[in-house]
């Protein structure tokens, strides 16, 4: 059995994370693989020091058929048994790429398909008809494409966890100096809280409704530094120019940080006190996890797969979505019973480990590729 990963893009998101999470501990999985990228980006350099094989292979301009080809080519070369895509576009190529051959293809949806018309959705929807098997990263989000495309096909439809390798959280580095409040300081009162949201600025997250539960908490009296860590989209730049004028607009300009796209989230989650999130869908959530995993004190809004990724909401507290009164009463008891969250918080630590480990995640994948190929 040998995987070929197809990836887009190199970015810094939620499925690229992940991948490199599997290249990194490849040793640990029982089945080999190589990975097959059409565009470069920042991942590109740690993806490369990985042991696997990592190649490109892109279209040049509008010659689809000679992509189709070398990629054809490139499996064949590579005696690859299985081309798991993590984008409907790049099964689809996989599709017409390994035609008339015994290679099988899986795809991964990471995401749902809000925005999705057209040619794009006709394609999505054949993508689903002729892959052999279709994975989703939560049971939420498998849920809606059944009833979204009216899927028949159930037997090849998988739930597959995101994994994560917690090891690169235990890592301990150099002291990182982050950005901290200059004025508005209570002299010998509270000692700051750090928070953090860990997500690029583009559709599915909700860093609008976090500036506005900041807002609610300072106003009660919460004294913090909070981090919104993530890139700025080049698509849609207004998701985090709204945020910066609400924070300047709010008197929040001083306490609220942005720390733009970061290759070093877990060293910035050793100096959290808590982690804050808001989705408007998310699929699985990532960067969740490895706060929790992290130790934190994590608060996540009532959006069904945050519930379902944190044990029916035993691993997080979970506020009603965009009701900041909700949302600063639960972070306000926080303030009150910190000790108390914490320990919980090492409790959940140990829980999530076990249930989303990269080992997990790969052993899951194998299932499933087995079962592809009996």
């Amino acid at each position: 059995m040998k995987i070929a990963y197809l990836l887009g893009s190199l970015s810094r998101g939620g499925t690229e994370t992940l991948l490199l999470d599997v290249f990194r501990t490849a040793d640990k999985a029982n089945y080999d693989f190589i990975g097959v990228h059409r565009k470069d980006g920042p991942y590109k350099d740690d993806f490369y020091a990985t042991q696997p094989l990592f190649v490109q292979c892109a279209p040049k301009g509008k010659k689809f058929v000679s992509y189709l080809c070398r990629l054809r080519k490139l499996l064949k070369k590579e005696q690859v048994t299985i081309a798991h895509a993590q984008q409907f576009i790049d099964a689809a190529y996989a599709i017409l790429a390994t035609m008339c051959t015994k290679i099988k293809v899986v795809q991964t949806f990471h995401g749902y398909d809000f925005g999705t018309k057209g040619l794009n959705k006709w394609l999505l929807k054949w993508s689903i008809k002729h892959s052999d098997a279709v994975c989703f990263v939560s049971e939420a989000q498998k849920q809606y494409y059944i009833k979204k495309y009216n899927l028949k096909c159930l037997d090849k439809l998988h739930v597959v966890y995101n994994g994560i390798n917690f090891s690169k959280l235990d890592v301990v580095k150099e002291p990182l100096e982050l950005p901290v409040a200059k004025s508005d300081r209570p002299q010998g009162g509270q000692k700051p809280l750090k928070l953090a949201m860990v997500g690029n600025f583009v559709p599915g997250r909700a860093q609008n409704s976090a500036c506005q539960f900041l807002k609610k908490i300072k106003d009660a009296g919460a004294v913090f530094d909070f981090y919104f860590v993530g890139k700025k989209s080049d698509a849609e730049p207004w998701r985090f120019d709204n945020c910066v004028q609400y924070c300047q607009e709010n008197g929040l300009s001083d306490c609220v940080h942005f720390l733009g796209g970061r290759g070093d989230v877990p060293q910035i989650l050793k100096h959290m006190d808590a982690f804050i999130y808001a989705t408007d869908h998310d699929t699985f959530g990532i960067a969740v996890i490895e706060a929790i995993a992290a130790g934190l004190p994590t608060f996540v809004n009532d959006w069904e797969v945050m519930t379902e990724v944190t044990g029916n909401g035993k691993w997080a507290s979970v506020y009603k979505t965009n009701d900041a009164e909700d949302f600063c009463a639960k972070f306000m008891d926080f303030v009150a019973n910190i000790d108390q969250y914490k320990n919980q918080a090492t409790s959940n630590a140990q829980q999530v480990r076990a249930a989303y480990s990269i080992e997990q995640h790969m052993q899951r994948l194998y299932q499933v590729y087995s079962d592809t190929l009996s």
